[in-house]
């Protein structure tokens, strides 16, 4: 199925059968390389400092195999596909670079005030994904590149909402504190994971804010189908209704995000492909921008 489930991965593709073979080996190496990261800062039961310790010498063995020279054993499974991938395709350092900046901030910091830091974390945590797979399929203008970011950071924003529950456990709060203050709802209840009228508006006024970024970038589908072909147009179509089933389920679900998580299973299967058999080419209206 296109989307795995895998924590902040889980809404996009990893080399579906959709990809082109040709590319399904750099995608699998770049999701390799951005998992075993994510592992680094939240698995296991590793200090803060031990957790950057490992992310620098992560870091370390990427300009390695951006050099072409020799990694490490710790993580070759990982590195050498990727010295492959950066090898033939020119991968671009800076936004690998950006994940493990990403990670790096997942360990020291645990909330973020406005929208405008959220999406400054989506800019290195997902944007990169989206940039390097529109490197791999030739494309790099402006706008395609905007609507990537835009998709991206909505799948991302999805799962912080989806996840909302997971997250706190673990101490970390995404939505901003100024979207919990505009509701009244109290930080601290949501740490403690006490559900209220007031969160779960907060939660609503989330999705709907995650619900336009997509609806913005989604006009990307008919550019990457046209440049790339029909496969990895397919691809993109599955992602965005994907996401956008995600978004629907915590509606349904009255917001309650801190008590249900929902997942996509394989009774969606038909109506992703449904709607995904129903996306207009014509260009959605832009969603004002969130920031």
């Amino acid at each position: 199925m296109l989307i795995v489930s895998v924590d902040h991965y889980e809404n996009f593709p990893v080399a579906s059968w959709l990809c082109p073979p040709r590319l399904r080996p750099a995608i699998r190496a770049i999701y390799a390389f951005a998992r075993t990261a994510d592992d680094l800062a939240d698995e296991g039961q590793a200090s803060r400092s031990e957790r950057l310790a490992d992310l620098a010498a992560y870091r370390h063995e990427l300009a390695l195999a951006a050099a072409g020279k020799s990694c490490g054993l710790r993580w070759a499974a990982v590195f050498n596909p990727l010295c492959h991938a950066i090898a033939v395709h020119a991968l671009p350092l800076p936004l690998l670079n950006d994940l493990l900046s990403a990670f790096e901030r997942d360990v020291v910091c645990h909330e973020y005030a406005e929208r405008a830091d959220v999406l400054a974390y989506c800019r290195l945590s997902a944007n990169p994904i989206g940039r390097l797979l529109l490197h791999l399929y030739g494309i790099d203008d402006a706008l395609s590149l905007q609507q990537s970011d835009d998709i991206c950071s909505a799948l991302q924003l999805i799962n912080f909402w989806q996840d909302l529950g997971v997250d706190t456990s673990r101490g970390r709060l995404y939505l901003p504190l100024a979207d919990l203050r505009q509701h009244g709802a109290v930080a601290e209840d949501v740490r403690a994971g006490r559900d209220s009228t007031a969160l779960r508006q907060a939660v609503a006024d989330a999705v709907t804010w995650a619900r336009g970024l997509m609806l913005r970038g989604r006009p990307l589908v008919h550019t990457l189908g046209r440049h790339a072909g029909w496969r990895a147009g397919w691809e993109l179509r599955l992602v965005v209704q994907g996401g956008l089933r995600i978004a629907e389920k915590i509606s349904r679900a009255q917001h309650a995000a801190l008590a249900v998580r929902p997942v996509l299973t394989a009774w969606d299967a038909p109506l992703l492909l449904l709607r995904a058999w129903q996306m207009s080419s014509t260009p959605q209206q832009p969603a004002n921008r969130a920031a």
